[in-house]
């Protein structure tokens, strides 16, 4: 009896804890995130009507993805292979042109990318012309793991934002996707599942602004 009370009081300590942080272990949403939700998915449906005319969609995007570490970005673009192809599959089932990070990682040279994420715009300048990418998803990751005292496990937040820029930097659409969670240490992990989890209505609103605004 003593330790199933002590079971049920963990149990609770966990639940009460996680419904004053926002955290769920239900996989049953709640009314409101319901409603959100249909919220975020007509927004979706909107976005992905936007027209797009047919020079648009065939003129090529370079999707890079980094991730920021003590005030500068990771950009090993080998590091971060499966979230740039979660993106790219979705933009190219949108009918867009994108390149693999195989064929990104063969032909830009690492400073080249890291240019990106350094607001260097000659040597990025330099990878586009070398890519004849005439646009560029740039996604920084930001990522914070802390211990969580009342239950004492791992608790990650993790922040993405994506910049969708011509050639010559210019903005054409930016877009973000949020997302925390109880989990261990693999915040890269944790960034592909939440990519995963919200890329539908973050490459819709991309979609949308660049179908709209590219030249």
């Amino acid at each position: 009896m003593r330790t199933s009370s002590a079971i049920l009081l963990v149990f609770w300590g966990l639940a009460a804890a996680a419904q004053a942080q926002g955290f769920r272990f239900s996989d049953t949403p709640a009314p409101a995130d319901a409603a959100a939700q249909a919220q975020r998915e007509a927004a979706t449906a909107s976005q992905l009507a936007t027209p797009c005319r047919d020079k648009i969609r065939d003129r090529k995007i370079m999707v890079l993805i980094g991730e920021e570490a003590n005030g500068s970005v990771i950009a090993s673009q080998g590091r971060f292979s499966r979230h740039v192809e979660a993106v790219n599959g979705r933009l190219a089932g949108l009918g867009l042109k994108t390149y693999s990070p195989e064929q990104i990682r063969k032909q830009v040279a690492q400073e080249e990318v890291d240019a990106y994420f350094k607001n260097d715009p000659d040597r990025a300048l330099s990878a586009s012309r070398r890519m004849a990418a005439q646009y560029v998803l740039r996604g920084v990751i930001a990522s914070r793991a802390v211990r969580n005292p009342i239950v004492n496990v791992n608790q990650v937040s993790v922040n993405m934002d994506f910049t969708l820029t011509d050639a010559a930097g210019k903005p054409v659409s930016t877009a973000s996707a949020r997302g925390e969670s109880y989990a261990g240490g693999d915040t890269a992990g944790m960034a592909l599942a939440l990519i995963e989890e919200r890329a539908d209505e973050v490459v819709a609103r991309l979609y949308s602004d660049y179908c709209r605004n590219a030249r």
